[in-house]
């Protein structure tokens, strides 16, 4: 019976989570206020081996900004729709910091890391959505 209550909580706490679209937006918009440097969503949900719908890639011009992206990133979710990532990964070095918000993971790099990895690339099969730069 716990465990039947504990997958009712769970699916109860996933149907109110924002629809993916509308989240990618917000993300999108958090990344813009701190001027993320080619924003890019890519629907990766026609691929059919993505563990997530959508990646949200952007790169900064350093470390600091980096960690600002992905904080404001944070902070316009949460004020928006009043969630918050799962995990979050990368803060350390801030080449490369990762938002898992489960159905979309957000990707901020270091322009280096960001060239070298070449996500666009590797997972290019689904859709790519590029944003304007905000200067």
């Amino acid at each position: 019976m716990l465990l039947c209550s504990k997958i009712k909580v769970f699916m109860a706490k996933k149907n109110h989570a924002a629809p993916v679209e509308a989240l990618v937006e917000v993300i999108v918009k958090g990344l813009q206020e701190k001027k993320g440097i080619n924003i890019c969503a890519m629907d990766l949900r026609s691929t059919g081996s993505a563990m997530a719908d959508f990646f949200v890639l952007c790169h900064g011009g350093s470390a600091r900004q980096v960690d600002a992206l992905a904080d404001s990133v944070e902070e316009e979710v949460r004020k928006t729709l009043g969630e918050r990532p799962r995990h979050r990964e990368g803060n350390d070095e801030a080449e490369w910091v990762l938002l898992d918000y489960v159905n979309v993971v957000v990707h901020v790099f270091s322009e280096e890391k960001r060239g070298f990895y070449r996500l666009e690339e590797l997972w290019g099969d689904g859709g790519i959505k590029w944003y304007e730069n905000i200067a």
